[in-house]
Protein backbone atom coordinates (compact mmCIF):
# COMPACT_ATOMS: atom_id res chain seq x y z
CA UNK A 1 0.00 0.00 0.00
CA UNK A 2 1.14 3.45 -1.23
CA UNK A 3 2.55 5.07 2.48
CA UNK A 4 2.21 8.87 1.43
CA UNK A 5 2.85 11.77 4.07
CA UNK A 6 0.29 14.51 3.82
CA UNK A 7 1.69 18.35 4.60
CA UNK A 8 -2.20 20.09 4.56
CA UNK A 9 -0.04 23.85 5.13
CA UNK A 10 -1.81 26.90 5.97
CA UNK A 11 -4.79 29.02 4.45
CA UNK A 12 -6.98 27.02 1.66
CA UNK A 13 -4.23 23.73 2.30
CA UNK A 14 -6.03 22.23 4.90
CA UNK A 15 -9.51 22.59 2.87
CA UNK A 16 -8.19 21.10 -0.55
CA UNK A 17 -5.71 18.60 1.05
CA UNK A 18 -9.08 17.13 2.65
CA UNK A 19 -10.93 17.01 -0.55
CA UNK A 20 -8.05 15.36 -2.60
CA UNK A 21 -7.66 12.95 0.37
CA UNK A 22 -11.37 11.76 0.01
CA UNK A 23 -10.96 11.23 -3.68
CA UNK A 24 -7.50 9.06 -3.19
CA UNK A 25 -9.57 6.67 -0.82
CA UNK A 26 -12.46 7.12 -3.44
CA UNK A 27 -10.37 6.05 -6.25
CA UNK A 28 -8.26 3.73 -3.95
CA UNK A 29 -11.31 1.61 -3.13
CA UNK A 30 -12.01 0.62 -6.94
CA UNK A 31 -8.69 0.02 -7.36
CA UNK A 32 -7.63 -1.90 -4.58
CA UNK A 33 -5.40 -0.06 -2.59
CA UNK A 34 -5.53 1.73 0.91
CA UNK A 35 -3.27 4.32 1.18
CA UNK A 36 -1.34 4.60 4.31
CA UNK A 37 -1.73 8.51 5.07
CA UNK A 38 0.42 10.68 7.70
CA UNK A 39 0.21 14.04 8.26
CA UNK A 40 2.48 16.73 9.32
CA UNK A 41 3.05 20.46 9.72
CA UNK A 42 4.30 22.87 7.48
CA UNK A 43 5.01 26.75 6.75
CA UNK A 44 2.98 29.13 9.46
CA UNK A 45 1.35 26.29 11.23
CA UNK A 46 4.67 24.33 11.72
CA UNK A 47 5.96 27.71 12.71
CA UNK A 48 3.32 28.32 15.37
CA UNK A 49 3.90 24.72 16.64
CA UNK A 50 7.31 24.22 16.37
CA UNK A 51 8.96 27.92 15.86
CA UNK A 52 10.15 26.63 12.58
CA UNK A 53 8.96 26.14 9.59
CA UNK A 54 10.01 22.76 8.54
CA UNK A 55 10.49 20.61 11.87
CA UNK A 56 12.50 17.61 11.80
CA UNK A 57 9.93 15.41 12.52
CA UNK A 58 7.83 16.72 9.22
CA UNK A 59 11.33 16.01 7.26
CA UNK A 60 11.36 12.48 8.86
CA UNK A 61 7.71 12.14 8.18
CA UNK A 62 8.38 13.03 4.78
CA UNK A 63 11.52 10.76 4.25
CA UNK A 64 9.64 7.50 5.68
CA UNK A 65 6.86 8.28 2.97
CA UNK A 66 6.60 7.15 -0.69
CA UNK A 67 5.32 10.44 -1.87
CA UNK A 68 4.44 13.79 0.11
CA UNK A 69 1.46 15.53 -1.34
CA UNK A 70 1.54 19.39 -0.32
CA UNK A 71 -1.33 21.79 0.24
CA UNK A 72 -0.63 25.34 0.23
CA UNK A 73 1.83 27.08 2.61
CA UNK A 74 2.37 30.98 4.15
CA UNK A 75 0.08 33.91 4.64
CA UNK A 76 -0.18 37.29 5.69
CA UNK A 77 0.43 36.24 9.56
CA UNK A 78 3.94 35.17 8.93
CA UNK A 79 5.22 37.40 6.44
CA UNK A 80 7.45 39.65 8.49
CA UNK A 81 9.68 36.46 9.19
CA UNK A 82 13.06 36.51 7.31
CA UNK A 83 16.12 34.18 6.32
CA UNK A 84 15.14 30.15 7.41
CA UNK A 85 12.16 31.90 9.41
CA UNK A 86 9.91 32.19 5.72
CA UNK A 87 7.36 29.78 5.10
CA UNK A 88 8.93 29.81 1.55
CA UNK A 89 12.45 28.66 2.97
CA UNK A 90 10.53 25.41 4.23
CA UNK A 91 9.23 24.38 0.86
CA UNK A 92 12.82 25.00 -0.95
CA UNK A 93 14.35 23.27 2.14
CA UNK A 94 11.94 20.07 1.83
CA UNK A 95 12.77 20.30 -2.42
CA UNK A 96 16.43 20.19 -1.11
CA UNK A 97 16.66 17.71 1.07
CA UNK A 98 14.56 15.58 -0.24
CA UNK A 99 16.58 15.68 -3.57
CA UNK A 100 14.20 16.30 -5.99
CA UNK A 101 15.56 18.55 -8.99
CA UNK A 102 12.95 18.66 -11.70
CA UNK A 103 9.49 20.58 -11.51
CA UNK A 104 6.63 19.06 -13.83
CA UNK A 105 4.19 21.72 -14.26
CA UNK A 106 1.16 20.75 -16.92
CA UNK A 107 -1.00 23.64 -18.27
CA UNK A 108 -3.97 22.11 -19.84
CA UNK A 109 -7.00 24.56 -20.81
CA UNK A 110 -10.05 21.75 -20.40
CA UNK A 111 -12.43 21.79 -23.24
CA UNK A 112 -15.67 24.19 -22.61
CA UNK A 113 -13.23 26.40 -20.43
CA UNK A 114 -11.54 28.73 -22.99
CA UNK A 115 -13.58 31.34 -22.35
CA UNK A 116 -12.42 31.47 -18.64
CA UNK A 117 -8.84 32.40 -19.93
CA UNK A 118 -8.05 36.27 -19.76
CA UNK A 119 -6.09 35.69 -23.24
CA UNK A 120 -8.48 35.16 -26.26
CA UNK A 121 -10.39 31.85 -26.31
CA UNK A 122 -9.05 31.23 -29.85
CA UNK A 123 -5.82 30.86 -28.71
CA UNK A 124 -6.10 29.13 -25.89
CA UNK A 125 -8.26 26.23 -27.60
CA UNK A 126 -6.11 22.96 -26.88
CA UNK A 127 -3.37 24.28 -25.16
CA UNK A 128 -1.54 21.51 -23.47
CA UNK A 129 2.15 22.32 -22.27
CA UNK A 130 4.85 20.73 -19.90
CA UNK A 131 6.72 23.02 -18.16
CA UNK A 132 10.35 21.22 -16.86
CA UNK A 133 11.84 23.73 -14.43
CA UNK A 134 15.11 23.21 -12.95
CA UNK A 135 14.48 23.08 -8.97
CA UNK A 136 17.71 23.30 -6.91
CA UNK A 137 20.46 25.45 -8.27
CA UNK A 138 20.10 28.75 -10.30
CA UNK A 139 19.73 32.18 -8.28
CA UNK A 140 17.23 30.47 -5.51
CA UNK A 141 20.38 28.86 -4.44
CA UNK A 142 23.82 29.79 -5.29
CA UNK A 143 26.34 31.52 -3.44
CA UNK A 144 27.84 34.27 -2.27
CA UNK A 145 24.83 35.99 -1.43
CA UNK A 146 24.29 39.24 0.42
CA UNK A 147 21.95 41.66 1.88
CA UNK A 148 23.05 44.63 3.83
CA UNK A 149 21.24 48.07 4.05
CA UNK A 150 22.67 49.49 1.42
CA UNK A 151 23.32 46.73 -1.18
CA UNK A 152 22.40 43.41 -1.87
CA UNK A 153 23.62 40.40 -4.41
CA UNK A 154 22.46 37.05 -5.76
CA UNK A 155 24.61 34.72 -7.47
CA UNK A 156 23.11 32.52 -10.53
CA UNK A 157 24.97 29.43 -10.49
CA UNK A 158 24.80 26.55 -12.70
CA UNK A 159 26.75 23.45 -13.30
CA UNK A 160 27.01 21.20 -16.67
CA UNK A 161 25.61 18.02 -14.88
CA UNK A 162 22.83 20.04 -13.78
CA UNK A 163 21.94 21.31 -16.85
CA UNK A 164 22.35 18.02 -18.70
CA UNK A 165 20.22 16.02 -15.69
CA UNK A 166 17.07 18.34 -16.37
CA UNK A 167 17.62 18.22 -20.05
CA UNK A 168 17.57 14.53 -20.30
CA UNK A 169 13.89 14.91 -18.00
CA UNK A 170 12.43 17.07 -20.79
CA UNK A 171 13.24 15.49 -23.37
CA UNK A 172 12.44 11.55 -21.75
CA UNK A 173 8.73 13.29 -21.69
CA UNK A 174 8.91 15.09 -24.86
CA UNK A 175 9.31 11.30 -26.17
CA UNK A 176 5.75 10.83 -24.70
CA UNK A 177 4.12 14.08 -25.72
CA UNK A 178 4.66 15.57 -29.34
CA UNK A 179 7.92 15.33 -29.43
CA UNK A 180 9.05 18.87 -29.27
CA UNK A 181 10.90 20.53 -26.55
CA UNK A 182 10.97 24.68 -25.91
CA UNK A 183 14.86 25.77 -24.01
CA UNK A 184 13.96 29.04 -22.73
CA UNK A 185 17.10 31.00 -21.59
CA UNK A 186 18.68 34.91 -21.73
CA UNK A 187 21.82 33.88 -23.58
CA UNK A 188 22.58 36.85 -25.03
CA UNK A 189 23.29 38.53 -21.71
CA UNK A 190 24.25 35.64 -19.28
CA UNK A 191 26.90 33.51 -19.32
CA UNK A 192 25.34 30.63 -17.17
CA UNK A 193 22.51 30.80 -19.72
CA UNK A 194 25.48 30.47 -22.84
CA UNK A 195 26.29 27.18 -21.12
CA UNK A 196 22.69 26.27 -20.60
CA UNK A 197 22.24 26.44 -24.84
CA UNK A 198 25.25 25.02 -25.17
CA UNK A 199 25.04 22.18 -23.31
CA UNK A 200 20.78 21.57 -24.07
CA UNK A 201 22.01 21.42 -27.62
CA UNK A 202 24.84 19.10 -26.37
CA UNK A 203 21.99 16.44 -25.18
CA UNK A 204 19.78 16.91 -27.88
CA UNK A 205 22.54 16.05 -30.67
CA UNK A 206 24.01 12.97 -28.91
CA UNK A 207 20.58 11.34 -26.96
CA UNK A 208 17.87 12.66 -28.62
CA UNK A 209 18.21 13.81 -32.12
CA UNK A 210 15.19 12.43 -33.52
CA UNK A 211 12.69 15.33 -31.33
CA UNK A 212 12.39 18.68 -32.40
CA UNK A 213 14.51 21.51 -30.06
CA UNK A 214 14.18 25.28 -30.33
CA UNK A 215 15.45 28.02 -28.24
CA UNK A 216 13.59 31.02 -27.07
CA UNK A 217 14.99 33.74 -24.90
CA UNK A 218 12.84 34.47 -22.14
CA UNK A 219 11.71 37.60 -22.53
CA UNK A 220 10.68 36.18 -25.94
CA UNK A 221 8.71 33.31 -24.60
CA UNK A 222 6.62 35.51 -22.22
CA UNK A 223 5.56 36.95 -24.96
CA UNK A 224 4.91 33.72 -26.84
CA UNK A 225 2.62 31.98 -23.98
CA UNK A 226 0.60 34.88 -24.36
CA UNK A 227 0.42 35.59 -28.38
CA UNK A 228 0.90 31.67 -29.30
CA UNK A 229 0.72 29.33 -26.37
CA UNK A 230 -0.57 26.60 -28.71
CA UNK A 231 3.25 26.37 -30.32
CA UNK A 232 4.52 25.26 -26.84
CA UNK A 233 4.64 21.17 -26.16
CA UNK A 234 7.85 20.67 -23.57
CA UNK A 235 9.25 24.05 -22.24
CA UNK A 236 12.63 23.29 -20.61
CA UNK A 237 14.24 25.83 -18.04
CA UNK A 238 16.29 27.40 -15.22
CA UNK A 239 14.59 27.62 -11.88
CA UNK A 240 13.98 31.47 -11.88
CA UNK A 241 12.68 31.67 -15.61
CA UNK A 242 10.42 28.30 -14.44
CA UNK A 243 9.16 30.10 -11.58
CA UNK A 244 7.96 32.93 -13.57
CA UNK A 245 7.29 31.31 -16.68
CA UNK A 246 5.35 28.51 -15.06
CA UNK A 247 3.43 30.71 -13.07
CA UNK A 248 2.46 32.81 -16.35
CA UNK A 249 1.17 30.22 -17.95
CA UNK A 250 -0.66 29.04 -15.27
CA UNK A 251 -2.76 32.20 -16.62
CA UNK A 252 -4.03 30.30 -19.38
CA UNK A 253 -6.63 28.28 -17.52
CA UNK A 254 -8.26 31.08 -16.22
CA UNK A 255 -7.46 29.93 -12.52
CA UNK A 256 -4.80 28.89 -11.02
CA UNK A 257 -6.94 26.14 -9.01
CA UNK A 258 -6.80 23.79 -11.46
CA UNK A 259 -2.84 23.21 -11.83
CA UNK A 260 -0.86 20.81 -10.55
CA UNK A 261 2.72 20.34 -10.25
CA UNK A 262 5.31 17.20 -9.52
CA UNK A 263 8.80 17.40 -7.89
CA UNK A 264 10.68 14.80 -9.03
CA UNK A 265 14.08 13.29 -9.24
CA UNK A 266 14.72 11.77 -5.61
CA UNK A 267 13.75 8.86 -4.15
CA UNK A 268 10.48 10.66 -2.98
CA UNK A 269 8.25 12.86 -4.88
CA UNK A 270 6.60 16.32 -3.91
CA UNK A 271 3.37 17.27 -5.55
CA UNK A 272 1.44 20.46 -4.57
CA UNK A 273 -1.15 22.34 -6.56
CA UNK A 274 0.12 25.76 -8.17
CA UNK A 275 -2.32 28.00 -5.98
CA UNK A 276 -0.93 29.42 -2.72
CA UNK A 277 -2.79 29.76 0.55
CA UNK A 278 -5.41 32.30 -0.18
CA UNK A 279 -5.58 32.85 3.09
CA UNK A 280 -8.69 35.56 2.00
CA UNK A 281 -10.97 32.83 1.31
CA UNK A 282 -9.60 30.12 3.64
CA UNK A 283 -12.37 28.74 5.58
CA UNK A 284 -15.05 29.43 3.26
CA UNK A 285 -15.50 26.35 1.90
CA UNK A 286 -15.37 27.98 -1.82
CA UNK A 287 -11.29 26.88 -2.98
CA UNK A 288 -10.89 24.95 -6.07
CA UNK A 289 -9.72 21.58 -5.43
CA UNK A 290 -8.55 20.66 -8.79
CA UNK A 291 -5.23 21.27 -8.87
CA UNK A 292 -4.36 19.38 -5.46
CA UNK A 293 -6.45 16.75 -7.12
CA UNK A 294 -4.57 16.86 -10.33
CA UNK A 295 -1.76 16.49 -8.47
CA UNK A 296 -2.39 13.19 -6.28
CA UNK A 297 -3.01 11.72 -9.91
CA UNK A 298 0.28 13.23 -10.87
CA UNK A 299 1.23 11.21 -7.48
CA UNK A 300 -0.63 7.81 -8.63
CA UNK A 301 1.66 7.94 -11.81
CA UNK A 302 5.01 8.45 -10.12
CA UNK A 303 3.65 5.02 -7.61
CA UNK A 304 2.88 3.44 -10.87
CA UNK A 305 -1.20 3.72 -10.12
CA UNK A 306 -1.60 4.81 -13.35
CA UNK A 307 -4.99 3.80 -14.05
CA UNK A 308 -5.91 5.07 -10.81
CA UNK A 309 -4.20 8.47 -11.89
CA UNK A 310 -6.45 8.55 -15.06
CA UNK A 311 -9.37 8.11 -12.89
CA UNK A 312 -9.02 10.57 -10.74
CA UNK A 313 -7.87 12.82 -14.14
CA UNK A 314 -11.28 11.94 -15.78
CA UNK A 315 -12.95 12.80 -12.54
CA UNK A 316 -11.97 15.80 -12.61
CA UNK A 317 -12.33 16.75 -15.99
CA UNK A 318 -16.43 15.09 -15.96
CA UNK A 319 -16.83 17.24 -13.35
CA UNK A 320 -15.62 20.18 -14.87
CA UNK A 321 -17.96 19.45 -18.30
CA UNK A 322 -20.91 18.88 -16.39
CA UNK A 323 -20.31 22.94 -14.94
CA UNK A 324 -19.95 22.14 -11.64
CA UNK A 325 -17.34 24.98 -10.76
CA UNK A 326 -15.91 26.83 -8.12
CA UNK A 327 -16.22 30.40 -7.73
CA UNK A 328 -13.08 30.93 -9.55
CA UNK A 329 -14.11 29.67 -12.79
CA UNK A 330 -17.87 31.52 -12.70
CA UNK A 331 -19.31 28.93 -10.62
CA UNK A 332 -21.28 28.22 -7.27
CA UNK A 333 -19.96 24.64 -6.53
CA UNK A 334 -18.47 24.52 -3.01
CA UNK A 335 -15.31 22.42 -2.29
CA UNK A 336 -17.04 19.60 -0.60
CA UNK A 337 -19.34 19.92 -3.72
CA UNK A 338 -16.55 19.67 -6.52
CA UNK A 339 -15.14 16.22 -4.83
CA UNK A 340 -18.27 14.98 -4.46
CA UNK A 341 -18.69 15.47 -8.54
CA UNK A 342 -15.30 13.89 -8.69
CA UNK A 343 -15.85 10.67 -6.51
CA UNK A 344 -19.24 10.38 -8.14
CA UNK A 345 -17.45 9.81 -11.56
CA UNK A 346 -15.07 7.40 -10.09
CA UNK A 347 -17.74 5.07 -8.85
CA UNK A 348 -20.11 5.29 -11.47
CA UNK A 349 -17.16 4.85 -13.84
CA UNK A 350 -16.24 1.47 -11.80
CA UNK A 351 -19.87 0.28 -11.96
CA UNK A 352 -19.73 0.61 -15.75
CA UNK A 353 -16.71 -1.45 -16.09
CA UNK A 354 -17.83 -3.90 -13.75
Amino acid sequence: MPRITVLPGDGIGPEVAGEAVRVLNAVGERFGFEPTLTYALVGGAALDEFDTPLPEPTFEACKAADAVLLGAIGGPRWDHETGDRRCEAALLGLRKRLGVFANLRPVLVPAGLSGQSPVRADRVDGTDILIVRELTGGIYFGAPRKLSAATASNTMVYHASEIRRIARVAFAWAEKRRGRVTSVDKANVLEVSQLWRRVVTQVHREEFAHLALDHLYVDNAAMQLVLRPGRFDVILTGNLFGDILSDLAATLPGSLGLLPSASLGGQIGLFEPVHGSAPDIAGLGIANPAGIMLSAAMMLDALDLSDAAHAVRSGVLAALGLGVRTRDLGGTASTGDFANAVISHIRASALAAA
